[in-house]
């Protein structure tokens, strides 16, 4: 089986957010059940750092009726043999942001308009023939249509599949700039609506068949799908849910070159000496019996920071400390710079992205707090089992698929989740988990070692993928 995989982002060579993790374990897992894949993105200024490239192509690519030079460029996914190509165009890619400093970048339609098209134009430059052409996200969402309506020799009788990482993105632009694209009459009329262009829901009316990344998530959506309700239930029978895994070369705290001391679940010595030297670095008390709770995230309010906010000093009236890592809404950041002031010694904040502090802070933390008000998937929910840290979450999307309380379930309970969008719902799940830590330390224990002992490994997401496509036939 041969798929074409196009992404915005893949890590580690240009990373926003958990797309780029699929991007990157999905191919892998996929080639190691015998497919092969073969990865597209663009290439981003961060690129050049961080992979070795040999130039594969020339060709051009229509955008807005011109003929826009490309040179794709080859490499290869880490610790595998999965090739990556890299489109690149400095006038699109060479930028200093993914997707804009602030919004998005004024041509943006264009450059991924470009990504879509010229990941087809790829195929007939290379002399290779996908059986699937797998889109991800509104970036990519173009794919379906391109497949369907070109007619190049290479892709004409692919099967397209679209996975939705976060349904609130969308590719929404002006109906003015419907030339943009190159569709013309029934083929573009999926990505119309009022007067806009909106490309993801042209993905969905288009691809064979369309996925989301948590089982919870793809019933959700059609309840509450961002205005695109109607689409989707449209596509119900064509409609998936496949949870994702995690990289566990990547994050697995026995073997993590990012910490400062490896450990395992029959050794958790390591797990404790990262705490300590995580108050250490950070300026918070040293001290092995407060609760450390911690954060990882955009500082988005989909992620609940409305809900930490307004609670926040009766969260630390639960005698625990905070972390905070992630950028994000100004008013955010700085209610978190502010609160690092206010209470030093118990919270601090690292307001940016940062691979080794997000290592770091999985691995030192107690407890890891994710209030999501909707969540496609999660990773770092997972993350933290692997590292021995009990998630604390609303019982929302792939948070839902993910986590079982432990007050409903003691044989499967790994965390502790809430199902009201609220703060003190909220609070009240997290004075469960801090009361547990404080006065039962083997009743932690064993919610630690259920977390640990799971396998969250791309391995199961990869045959799952594998038998939506099979379902596509050829």
């Amino acid at each position: 089986m041969r798929i074409l995989f196009v992404a915005a982002e893949v890590a580690p060579f240009a990373k926003t957010g958990g797309l780029a993790d699929v991007a990157l374990g999905l191919p892998r897992a996929l080639a190691s059940l015998g497919a092969d894949v073969l990865v597209v993105m663009p290439k981003h200024r961060s690129v050049a750092a961080k992979a070795e490239l040999r130039e594969a192509a020339r060709f051009t690519v229509p955008v807005s009726g011109q003929a826009k030079d490309c040179i794709a460029f080859r490499g290869t996914l880490p610790e595998s043999k999965v090739p990556i190509y890299f489109l690149g165009n400095d006038a699109y890619f060479d930028r200093s942001a993914i997707y804009g400093e602030v919004s998005e970048y004024p041509d943006a339609l264009e450059r991924f308009t470009f990504l879509s098209r010229g990941a087809l134009e790829l195929c007939e430059a290379l002399g290779w023939s996908p059986d699937i052409v797998h889109a991800n996200d509104w970036h990519t969402a173009l794919l379906p249509a391109y497949v369907k309506s070109l007619g190049l020799a290479r892709s004409k009788g692919a099967k397209t599949v679209l996975t939705i990482h976060n349904l609130a993105y969308q590719g929404a632009f002006s109906r003015a700039q419907a030339d943009t694209i190159g569709l013309t009459g029934a083929d573009l009329e999926p990505y119309l609506r009022g007067d806009q262009v909106n490309l993801l829901r042209g993905g969905i009316l288009t691809a064979d068949l369309v996925n989301t990344v948590s089982p919870t998530y793809a019933k959700e959506i059609l309840e509450h799908g961002d205005g695109l309700e109607a689409e989707l239930r449209s596509r119900a029978n064509a409609l998936y849910g496949v949870l994702n895994g995690i990289d566990t070369t990547v994050w697995n705290p026995a073997a993590d070159p990012l910490l400062w001391a490896t450990y395992t679940r029959k050794n958790l010595a390591g797990k404790a000496r990262n705490k300590e030297l995580l108050q250490k670095e950070l300026g918070l008390t040293v001290d092995s019996r407060a609760p450390l709770v911690g954060t990882i995230s955009r500082l988005a309010e989909q992620k609940g920071f409305d809900l930490i906010m307004p609670a926040f000093d009766r969260l630390l009236d639960l005698g625990i400390q905070f972390v905070v890592l992630g950028s994000g809404a100004p008013e955010y950041e700085r209610f978190f710079r502010e609160a690092a002031e206010r209470y030093r010694g118990r919270v601090a904040a690292l307001i940016t992205f940062s691979e080794e502090w997000a290592h770091r802070i999985e691995a030192a933390s107690d407890i890891f707090l994710m209030p999501s008000r909707f969540e496609p998937c999660g990773l770092n929910q997972q993350y933290s089992l692997a590292y021995g840290t009990v998630p604390v979450v609303r019982a929302t999307g792939g948070l839902r698929d993910t986590i079982v309380d432990v007050g409903s379930d003691k044989r499967r309970g790994n965390g502790f989740s809430f199902e009201a969008y609220t703060a003190d719902e909220m609070l009240g799940a997290l004075a469960r988990a801090v009361t547990l830590h404080r006065d039962d330390p083997r009743g932690w224990r064993d919610i630690v070692m259920k977390g640990m002992d799971q396998d969250l490994s791309w391995e199961n997401s990869a045959k799952a993928y594998r038998d939506l496509y099979r379902k596509l036939g050829r």
